[in-house]
Parts: C-alpha cells; structure tokens; sequence
C-alpha cells in the first residue's frame, strides 16, 4: 500500500500547516509498520507558500502553556517555557529585527549559547524570512570573519562575552548583544514591543532558511544552504529516527553551532511537540547528568559516542529514569557501548546516519529489529543506494549515496558559492556523502569509514571504524583513531592513536596488553602494529581529524613515544603472551 501517496497528493487546496502535519502523523503512528511506511512515503507538497516558524509553530503554540524549552543549568537554576511563551517572545525579536532594517533574505550569525534567546532568535529570523547562521561560541576572531565574509551575514546576534571577537571584524552588519557592549545593540530591547503583531507566511518552501559550516574534519568548512522545505519539511525523517512523540522530554547533548543541534534540539522535537530539555555544564560529569535526566523525567537522550563512551565508564547502576529512548549520532557507536547500556538499563541505542547536508538519512526506527552494528536502514523519503564510487554501479559494499531521479526534499541545495563542490557531490545524478558502508540481504547498512579514511594494508582493505571498535572494548582505551602508517614491506599497516582511560600509564606494558589484544581479536591483515599515546585532534564540533593523523604519518618520521609489535619478541608466539 501506497500510503504516502494515498495521504498527500489530492486535488484539494493545501494549508502547509495540515499537510505537514499529516505527514508527521502518519510517521508518529507508525512504530512496528517499519518497512510499510518507508516503502510508501512520499513527500508531501507544501504548496505554494510555507514559513515553518510561522506555518508550524505558531499554530503549534497558540495558547499552549505545554512546556516547549527546559533549560536547567549545573548551579541550580530551572527554567521552564511555554509554546505560547516562546511564540510571543520570538515575535518580539522579530519585530525588533524589522525595525533594526533585516529583512527577507539576509543572513543573520546567531552566535549563542544553549541559552532561551537562541530559541527566540532562531524563530525570529525565520519568521521575518532572513537567513539562520548558527554559529559556535568557540570560533576565534580569524574564523569568525571567515563566517561573516563568506555568509554575508546583515546582522550579528551575540552574548557580550563574545563581542570582543568582533572587534577586528569589518563589514555593514547589525550587532545584536544579549547583556551589554559599546557600540552594540541591546537585545533586552526587544522587550519593549509589548504586543507585536502576529505574523503571515511570505516565504515559500524553496526560500533559504538557513546557512551552516561543516565541521572541516578533512578540508575548509564548507557552506551548507538549506531551505524552508529541506529543513522544516525534511526533519521529519529525524523525528521518525528519534521516536518523539507529543509530550516527551527530548535532551540531545550538542553544541550550538553545529547541525545536529538544530536537528534536536529545534527542528524534530517540536515537530513532535515535545519539550526541548538542556543541562548546562561546564565540565562533563556522568553522575550529575543522571541524576538530572532522572529528576527532570527525560524521556528520550541522543549523545554522541564520545558522551556514551564516557558514561558507561561511570556507575550507571541507578538506573534510566524514565527514558524510553536512547540514540546516538555524529560518528558511529560502538557495539560494545550497546551492550553495556543494554545490560544495565534493558534498553537499546538506537544508532543513525546524516549529514549537514541532509537532514537524517538511515536509522533504527522504534519498533524496528536491530542488528547489532547495523545503522538501520533507509528512512521514510529518502532514496538510498550504494555504490562502487569510481563506476557508481550498485553494490553491496561502497559509497552512500542519494538517487537524484528521486532527489528527497531533505537535502541541501548545494554550498553556498561553490559551484565546482557542489558539482562534485551531485556528479552521475547522485549525491555523494563521501562515506562507505556495507548492505546485507535485509537491506541494513553497516558503516565503514569516510572514502579518505579506509586504506589498503597487504593488499587487503582496512576500515579505520572497525578496527577501533575492537580497541574499544579494551578498558584502557576511552578513545582510538586508526590510520595508514608507511611501512615497506605491507605499503601501509595499522597504527592506533590511543586516549587512555584513567588509571593507565602511556609505557611498555599498556602498549603490549592493547597490541596482544588487537593481535588476539582481528585478521593477520588488520592488525594494529603500531601505538602511540595521545590526546587526539578534533574540530571544534568534536570529531576527530584523522586527516591530521595521516599526515603526521606521511612524514616518515618514527616518533620518540610510539610502540611498534615488532619490538615485543613475544607477540610473534600463537597467542601473543609475554610469559611474565
């Protein structure tokens, strides 16, 4: 059965508001009906003018004194506010940013921490029809003005500690500032429209909503352009993947800034209408985030791996609270990461697959069977293939890509003045996301690596992921990243850069046990060979710059605390003992 089909393509006039949420619930009532509903969506058509700010959540909030944002922070302080609060409030900045000259089409840099006049603001400048540019409060000046510049940005919205960052930066832009700086204006005078008018539609769905910068994990940020259907319309596959419904407590641990933050902190939990929930800290500490989720009756929690990982190293036998949910997104999770949460909670997390570019792509919906390692399956709308990169034939192991005949509204237009990029990833009627996985019989995808980070080593093809899966499940490991490492005989072999867990020391035997153990757990040909003990590089989202790491590598150079299996006699033996 059709049933995308059925619900959406009539001959009646169409209010964006009802069709968008036809569409929702039919993705809400659908838990267990997996494969039915992903074989017969079809994206519905907005119609001719549709503003999700004002469209969607304006209707949503009208009078709604349900919770929409929970903000509480590590001192103490808890804030609750209303849909209806929320509506009001962002009206108000709004009409403060008409006054102040922004209009249909300009790019505004929002520059904000988890804080309630990010929320308002990113309603506000929808609803006035400008251009979002979330921008991360960990920018220095340098890539600050590189954002501003290649934005365009008209306005600037920033928390008076940030104001100095600006100060070098030249250009005609509107400075916003959340406190109080010399030569900015004060946000607080939003507040004196006491009644702004409400407000109308005048976008259409392939308007620019929002501009966002990658993460630059291989190469300079890229400029991601997105519009009011691509988002507003297309996070419905996220909100399927998370499994909200109306009324849960959704907390995404995730920095401003950076995509999957507005994926779930804004766009798929209230669509869902569900409240937003944050816990501000300053330091990361897995017992005071518990007891948080627990207090607070968090319903659902997506974390990346990194936080997962570090959870399960802290005392988790308190129990869940009242999670019903659990997901993780940003990198791959770790098999042995499921497990423990498994054991200790009786739940699962569900992992997923997306990119700035798109909204969620593939995922393990509730109520689907899981396959352990597996990142699901496509999601509802969004035509997958696999593909031998260099032919683009389809096949069960290589590159993940998008079917341009049935190019999905979730996906970016293209990066914004880069014509030869955009080129590039849309080449032979696909877009090409750049990373590898396998599909089984089933259909379920299970990832690899980026195309830049799987190697060859002996002939035989490495996957970085895999390998450091394996390490993972070592306990002096909390992190690991695998690369290439020059070497004549084999042209490259496997080299681990190792963050220890506490209580490990960087010597000779921790390298032998992590070595011994890699030895005893993986092929002749994926065998780590090399170690070196470090803190490793990351981009300001969080991920890990195994670009970096390559490089370092390319040098040739064998550095002073790098441990080689070669120089353990012992390793050569059946089983890898040392025989102390």
């Amino acid at each position: 059965m059709n049933v995308g089909a059925i619900e959406f393509h009539s001959t009646h006039p169409r209010d964006a508001h009802d069709v968008l949420r036809r569409a929702r619930d039919l993705l809400l009532d659908s838990p267990g009906r997996r494969d039915e509903i992903a074989d017969g969506f079809a994206w519905p058509d907005l119609g001719a003018s549709f503003n999700w700010a004002v469209d969607w959540f304006d209707r949503i909030a009208r009078a709604n004194d349900a919770p929409a944002l929970r903000i509480v922070e590590e001192g103490g302080a808890d804030s609750t506010y209303s849909f209806e609060e929320l509506r009001h409030r962002s009206d108000q900045v709004a009409r403060r940013l008409e006054q102040l000259g922004v209009g249909r089409g300009d790019p505004v840099i929002l520059m904000l921490g988890n804080q309630v006049e990010l929320w308002e603001s990113m309603l506000a400048v929808m609803k006035i029809g400008a251009v979002l540019v979330p921008t991360t409060t960990a920018l220095g000046p340098s890539d600050l003005a590189d954002r501003v510049r290649r934005s365009g940005a008209r306005a600037v919205v920033a928390n008076a500690a940030d104001t100095p960052k600006f100060d070098g930066i030249g250009g005609d832009h509107l400075r916003l500032v959340v406190g109080q700086a010399s030569g900015w204006t004060e946000y607080q005078t939003c507040r004196a429209i006491e009644s702004p008018a409400p407000f109308a539609s005048t976008t259409v769905p392939e308007d620019r909503m929002l501009m966002y910068f990658t993460s630059g994990t291989t190469s300079k940020p890229k400029l991601v352009e997105h519009t009011q259907a691509s988002y507003g319309l297309g996070h419905l596959t996220t909100m399927y993947f998370l499994g909200l419904r109306p009324g849960d407590v959704h907390l995404n641990i995730s920095s401003p800034g950076w995509a999957k933050h507005s994926w779930s902190c804004f766009f798929a939990p209230w669509l869902a209408e569900a409240t937003v929930f944050v816990y501000n800290y300053s330091r990361f500490d897995a017992a005071a985030l518990l007891a948080e989720i627990r207090r607070c009756g968090v319903t659902s929690l997506c974390a990346p791996p990194t936080v997962w990982r570090m959870l399960i190293q802290a005392d988790i036998s308190g129990g869940s609270g009242q999670l019903r949910e659990l997901l993780s997104a940003g990198e791959p999770l770790n098999a042995e990461v499921i497990a423990h949460i498994r054991m200790h909670w009786g739940l699962t997390i569900r992992d997923g697959f997306g990119q700035t570019e798109t909204t969620a792509l593939v995922g393990n919906p509730p109520g689907a069977p899981l396959k352990v390692g597996s990142m699901g399956k496509p999601l509802p709308g969004v035509p997958v293939t696999v593909v031998d990169p260099v032919t683009g034939s389809p096949v069960d192991e290589g590159e993940i890509c998008l079917d341009l005949t049935q190019r999905p509204v979730n996906l970016m237009v293209g990066y914004v003045d880069d014509p030869e990029n955009t080129a590039e990833v849309m080449a032979a009627g696909l877009y090409h996301t750049g990373d590898v996985a396998s599909r089984d019989a089933d259909g379920y995808l299970t990832y690899i690596g980026r195309t830049d980070d799987v190697f060859k080593a002996s002939d035989y093809k490495v996957s970085p992921f895999e390998l450091e899966s394996v390490l993972l499940e070592h306990p002096a490991i909390a992190e690991a990243a695998v690369v290439p490492a020059p070497d004549p005989t084999r042209l490259a072999v496997p080299k681990a850069y190792v963050t220890l867990a506490a209580g490990w020391s960087p010597d000779d035997d921790t390298a032998f046990e992590i070595l011994r153990f890699a030895r005893q757990r993986l092929a002749p040909y994926q065998r780590v060979r090399r170690i070196e003990f470090a803190a490793l590089p990351k981009t300001i989202s969080g991920k890990i710059r195994r670009a970096e790491l390559r490089e370092r590598e390319s040098s040739g150079k064998r550095p002073q605390r790098e441990w080689r299996d070669d120089q353990f006699p012992a390793l050569k033996g059946p089983a890898g003992d040392r025989g102390r």
